[in-house]
């Protein structure tokens, strides 16, 4: 592989992915941030050869967007008219829904061609200093077409196995942001609540895995995860009311000592796991 790239936003997803292409191709790969330190961090271990220019942009064969959702729409919307026709421009965002018309409206306008993406893979911790060239090995790297040629689709099929991801699934963005709520934004929406516990403080010395698995994503961009949740709310309130009514459940089960009510409930959830985790 060998392509021309931009990447804008070099977070940790942003980061990750101009370290990975460094490492595992021979695309040459520009970036842009708001950020003076971000951008010589990047210079310094060589993951970007340089901060992209406008040639770069007129140059590039795949436009990576890796900022939040409103500010890759703006980035997009301005500078659009400096990318050649049939640039490929693809985002990183764990919303579809909200996004992606944007995106491909302003990029038909341009000749441009939209594939979104998600690779499934993070830390709990962002930022340039935490992203990693292999973060995406192993991981599942979700496309969302949205009507874009199956050539492109395909292209980015192969950049994601140039990254090591252990394969792709193509999606609407509707079907997206309807397993991404319950996936990715519920989990985060619990570990935020679970640490809220006034019990919370005085864990240290009585916790062990349960704990960890349970808190370790409540350390949250809480700005970029407001504006996931929010542009994704009909999705996510759906997965929270079901929730909150299997936690009534099971409260109301123990508050009232109903011992077999309780334990059916308990092994609803135990089959439900043992049965997915065989498939």
């Amino acid at each position: 592989m060998n392509y021309n790239i931009v990447v804008v936003g070099l977070g940790l997803i942003g980061g990750s992915l101009a370290k990975a292409f460094q490492k595992y191709s021979h695309c040459r790969v520009t970036g842009i941030d708001s950020s003076p330190q971000v951008l010589a961090a990047a210079l310094n271990c060589g993951a970007i050869r340089r901060k992209a220019t406008p040639e770069d942009l007129k140059k590039a064969d795949l436009l990576f967007l890796c900022l939040y959702p409103q500010a890759d729409i703006d980035f997009l919307r301005t500078h659009a008219s400096f990318l050649h026709t049939g640039c490929i421009i693809s985002d990183v965002c764990g919303i579809k829904s909200y996004l992606s018309p944007h995106l491909a409206e302003i990029a038909a306008q341009h000749g441009l061609i939209y594939v979104g993406g998600h690779p499934m893979a993070g830390k709990e911790k962002g930022g340039f200093a935490n992203s990693d060239a292999d973060l995406f090995l192993g991981a599942s790297y979700l496309l969302v077409p949205c009507g874009a040629p199956e050539e492109s689709v395909h292209k980015m099929a192969g950049v994601a196995a140039e990254l090591g991801c252990s394969g792709t699934v193509v999606t609407t963005p509707e079907e997206h942001d309807r397993e991404i709520a319950f996936t990715s934004q519920l989990p985060h929406v619990i570990a935020c609540a679970y640490v809220k516990s006034p019990q919370c403080p005085g864990h240290a010395g009585f916790s062990a895995g349960s704990y960890r698995d349970v808190s370790r994503v409540a350390s949250i961009n809480e700005t970029m995860w407001t504006e996931l949740f929010l542009d994704n709310r009909i999705a996510l309130t759906k997965e929270l009311d079901t929730l909150i009514s299997n936690l009534k459940d099971i409260r109301d089960a123990i508050d009232r000592q109903e011992e077999e009510t309780l334990c059916s409930l308990l092994r609803e959830g135990r089959l439900i796991k043992e049965r997915l985790e065989e498939t």
